[in-house]
């Protein structure tokens, strides 16, 4: 038998108004954000942020903690909304992924994949002893927080770029194309070594065999999807009915599923959400409708939640989210436009190139919150991540509108 915990009416309501101010401070942010011209998603986290420890919650602690700690059970009714969150907007990322190579692009964008990652990630660990022992969280693991720290360097928005690319007109462009699937195969590798990261901490040491293991089947996961959608296509098995509730099941399904493989929610959900952009037809409208409630219920409170988190007055040091952004800003833009300096492009593309490959939006906010979540890295490290991915968002944001005409047909 299920045992299910009833919650009293009052507690019930608590939860309500909790969701009430979450989804407001997030909306009221967005919505500011907007208007400015700048990424949506950060004033989303910056309203979470205003209503926790850095303003109301500073101001009113006692009025915070009846809210968001109102009876025993409510942290464990937000972590859900909040889990919920971070796997639709995984589950999104993945439906929306696509790949486009050509012979006439690959050099192009293997240039762009080699500056934006593997130059970044490398030119970063000289610096992970910098901050080890201000950042490191309560599971201390040296492999994984270096891990973390690289992927910090070098992760790009995929999400985050879209909307800019949308708002502003540039989506489909030649510019807008390399950059969205350059960004798409550098988060698959980044999101296979958080999962190392991750299986590392979870198992409490570093094996060889482990680490094989762990890449092989990560890396597999995306094999066989594209294994299953070959047959979906041949066989035509695409569903036309009922999209929602397969959507429902495939994404529950594969995260269970993948969780007795110890593969983490996050890279199940967007697992979840490749699969699903074999099954739908071409051009399905759907998928649309949850991506559209998610995005206006559960992810909201998730980017306000992950706001509210934040604490710029204690455990916090300026000076060294200063340098850390520096760094982390600077061997991105470095080793972009640099190596672009082997393609053809023109120097104001170049420099558009670097800038834009440093907006690491929501997966930079992903790889913050799942990080501190495995204790991998501590609440500063957590505060210093969701600061540099707002800031790093928004001049990638700004920049583009200014540039978009000299840029967009490069590429």
């Amino acid at each position: 038998m299920c045992n299910v915990v009833s919650l009293t009416t009052s507690d019930i309501s608590t939860v309500f108004l909790a969701m009430f101010l979450l989804l407001l401070s997030a909306f009221l942010g967005g919505k500011i954000f907007e208007k400015i011209k700048a990424p949506k998603v950060v004033g989303e986290i910056l309203g979470g942020m205003i209503l926790g420890g850095s303003g109301v919650g500073l101001l009113f602690p006692e009025f915070m903690s009846s809210l968001l700690n109102g009876f025993p059970e409510e942290g464990k009714v937000l972590n859900l909304l909040y889990q919920l969150g971070l796997v639709f907007l995984m589950f999104s990322s993945g439906f929306n992924t696509n790949i486009t190579i050509t012979k006439k692009n690959a050099k192009n964008y293997g240039l762009l994949f080699f500056g934006a990652t593997i130059i970044p990630m490398l030119a970063a660990i000289p610096f992970v002893d910098m901050f080890y022992n201000n950042f490191v969280g309560s599971s201390p693991n040296k492999i994984s927080f270096t891990l973390v720290f690289i992927i910090s360097a070098a992760i790009t928005s995929i999400p985050v770029i879209s909307k800019i690319f949308f708002d502003i007109e540039m989506m489909n462009t030649k510019y807008s194309n390399m950059v969205l699937t350059v960004s798409t195969i550098q988060d698959l590798c980044l999101w296979i070594l958080l999962n190392i990261a991750i299986s590392i901490i979870e198992t409490g040491k570093f094996e060889l065999v482990s680490l094989f293991t762990t890449t092989m089947l990560t890396m597999g996961l995306l094999l066989f999807a594209n294994v299953i959608k070959y047959f979906i296509e041949k066989y035509q098995l695409k569903t036309q009915k009922n999209v929602l509730s397969v959507s429902f099941l495939v994404l529950f399904f594969v995260i269970f599923v993948l969780s007795k493989l110890n593969i983490n929610i996050m890279y199940s959900a967007f697992i979840g959400g490749y699969l699903m952009r074999a099954l739908l037809p071409e051009n399905n409208k759907n998928i649309a409708n949850i991506k559209d409630f998610a995005f206006s219920l559960f992810v909201p409170i998730y980017f306000a939640l992950v706001g509210v988190q934040l604490d710029v007055v204690h455990n916090f040091s300026l000076a060294r989210f200063v340098v850390f952004f520096v760094i982390a800003f600077g061997l991105e833009f470095i080793g972009t436009s640099g190596i672009m300096l082997f393609s053809k492009f023109k120097k104001k593309t170049v420099i558009s190139l670097g800038i834009t490959m440093n907006a690491r939006g929501g997966p930079g906010i992903v790889l913050a919150t799942t990080a501190f979540a495995y204790n991998i890295i501590n609440i500063e490290f957590f505060t210093v991540l969701i600061l540099t991915t707002m800031l790093s968002s928004t001049i990638a944001g700004y920049w583009l509108q200014h540039y978009k005409e000299e840029i967009k047909d490069e590429g």
